[in-house]
Formats: C-alpha cells, structure tokens, sequence
C-alpha cells in the first residue's frame, strides 16, 4: 500500500544577492520517512527549509504539503506541519510548560492537555515546572521539538536539531525521532552535519553542494556495500568539486 506522500518539491530556486540560494531542488517525502539533507555550511539545507516552510519565496518551483500547494493555500498546508529553523529558542525565565502555553498561542484549538502530551513525547513531562534557564542545551532542543509537536503534525522539519549536543543528547533526540516515525507516521526532513549519527535514523537521504541536490535516494538503496554514509557524502562532495572545476 502506497503512503501518503506530505511533501513534494519540485525545481526550486532561489538566488540571494550574494549568488548563494538553491537551484533546480526537487525532492518527495512520504509518511514515516525520515529524510536528512546534508552539505557543507553555505550549501543551501536552511534555504530550502525555509523556503518549504513559506519563511522565503521561491524565484521559481512549486512547492506542495500534502497535496496543497503552498504558494495558494500556505494555512492550510502548513496546518499539518511543525518546524525549528535556525535555532531552539526558550523565554529561560518561564517553565517548559509555560513556554509550550505561549507557543500554543500560535496555533488554533490546541487544548490544555496537548502541551502536557507533547512534553511525555519528548520526555521532558518530569521537569515540566522548571525554568527553561536551567535546561541543558539538549533539554533545549527537546523542548524545541516539542514546540514543533504541538499541533499534532504529520511533518516536522528540524535544521540542525543535534548541533553541540553531547552524545548523549544525540541519542536521546534521535531515538525521539525514531519512535515518532515508526508509531505515529510522522515524516521528518532534517539538516544536519551529523552524518555518522545521522546514519542511524534516517531511510532516506539527500547531499547540497552549492545549491544542487547533487544525490538522493533510499539509503539502502544508493550506499555500496560496506560504505557508510560519511565515505559515500565525501566521495559525491569531492566528485562535484572535481566537476566544477573542470567545467
């Protein structure tokens, strides 16, 4: 049975002044997926991320959320989607709880309960009375992602959502994803230079190098045997510089 597909990019393109943006993207997720974006910093992961969340307009393409076109429907398309771009932002003077009150204010209908049930999710229920100020940085992150839970979506988008956690708060962040996806469908598109940890959740994949999707695909299916993620990042980085240069 096919999966609903919940995102689709197609030929998207965007150009900033300083000749840096995306060009030509295209890419599909379907439900439970959980698709990382990888490239070096200036690649164009944030660019794209935004520009699927409606933070920035594409010069060209089309973008569509479960079958709805962004451009037209942005409400309703993005009812469906939770989002961290840049940073996991906390007033550090309230609680988890009361930061999730606030962040509730952004989206119609969320009941009272529904912060407590996203706090369970990503297991900060415990200290959810204590100031944010007194979070580790993966505490943070994790209240962040529960931000992006709250109105129950069917994608989340995280950039960069293990950036300076310590191993520990790695495995936690991934394992959340993991259980998310697998019990709830939930499809996720992340960036991330963490491609060795990265290897251990993602079922699909895709490489940015100066604003081309250069590769993309399964992870079993693109990876030769024996190969792990890293070598194979390496080895597409370096063919495209080769590429470039000689073009």
């Amino acid at each position: 049975m096919e999966r609903e597909r919940v995102l689709e990019v197609k030929d998207a393109a965007k150009r900033f002044r300083n000749g840096r943006g995306i060009k030509g993207v295209s890419l599909e997720l379907s439900r439970g997926d959980v698709y990382g974006l990888f490239g070096p910093n200036g690649a164009g992961k944030t660019t794209l991320l935004k520009l699927i969340t409606g933070l920035i307009r594409p010069d060209r393409g089309t973008v569509h959320l479960f079958g709805k076109p962004a451009a037209t429907r942005f409400e309703e398309a993005m009812s469906r989607v939770g989002c961290v771009i840049e940073s996991a932002d906390a007033y550090e003077f309230m609680s988890a709880y009361d930061n999730l009150k606030l962040a509730a204010r952004f989206y119609p209908g969320i009941a009272a309960g529904r912060i407590d049930q996203a706090l369970e999710e990503v297991g900060l229920a415990p200290y959810k009375k204590e100031k944010a100020g007194g979070f580790s940085l993966g505490m943070k992150q994790r209240l962040a992602l529960a931000a992006a839970l709250l109105p129950g979506p069917e994608l989340v988008i995280l950039d960069e959502p293990t950036n300076g956690l310590d191993i520990e708060g790695m495995v936690d962040i991934r394992r959340t994803i993991e259980r998310l996806a697998r019990e709830q469908g939930i499809a996720f598109i992340i960036s991330s230079h963490m491609i060795g940890d990265m290897e251990k959740l993602v079922n699909r994949f895709g490489i940015l190098q100066g604003g081309e999707l250069i590769r993309q695909e399964r992870l079993q299916d693109l990876l030769p045997e024996g190969t792990t993620l890293e070598q194979y990042y390496m080895a597409q980085i370096q063919s495209k510089k080769e590429a470039d240069a000689y073009a």
